[in-house]
């Protein structure tokens, strides 16, 4: 006999309501509580899709190397990033040491800066000004309020400046403190 949708869904958040303390508690041991949520939540939407899959009896050992190997994606995506931000680092570094004009010196060094800011900075920055999105089309994508946004939007230009001031860039910082009295 098939499952009918109100079936799945009641063992689904049984399962959840059971077990998600243990796989987050389980992921933050592992890789801290920023990415702890997020491999939960990503061990959950793979338990969701193979529900059927699921031992009913005992369902906590799938969830566990469910949450191992995304456990694994995390870190390789963590250490692509590092990388790539290491590599930013020395391509600017060596860039300055030459000491000639090259254009793509100030790009570079804004993309350390904006590497080294938080997550959702970045990613309120990238939809505004990469994206083109108005504030209200950024928020939606953001997954927050118009005013949540707009403030989470200043807060980041404000830390970009000030990050893109500490690694003496002040014309950077100058545009940038520019840009946040245009677009508050």
């Amino acid at each position: 006999m098939e499952d009918t949708g109100d079936d799945r869904d009641a063992r689904f958040t049984t399962l959840y309501e059971r077990h998600y303390g243990d796989v987050l508690r389980y992921a933050a041991r592992r890789a801290g509580p920023e990415a702890a949520a997020e491999v939960a939540a990503e061990t959950f939407l793979t338990a969701w899709r193979r529900l059927d899959d699921l031992p009913a009896s005992q369902p906590l050992p799938w969830l566990y190397v469910t949450a191992r190997h995304c456990l694994a994606n995390e870190f390789r995506k963590q250490e692509r990033r590092q990388q790539l931000d290491a590599r930013i680092r020395t391509e600017a570094g060596a860039s300055a040491q030459a000491g000639h004009a090259d254009p793509a010196t100030p790009q570079l060094d804004v993309l350390a800066a904006l590497a080294a800011l938080p997550d959702s900075d970045q990613e309120a920055l990238r939809l505004t000004e990469w994206e083109q999105l108005g504030q209200a089309a950024a928020a939606r994508a953001a997954g927050c309020s118009a005013a949540a946004f707009r403030v989470r939007l200043h807060r980041a230009r404000r830390r970009l400046a000030r990050v893109l001031d500490e690694q003496a860039m002040p014309e950077a910082a100058a545009k940038l403190a520019t840009r946040m009295e245009v677009h508050p």
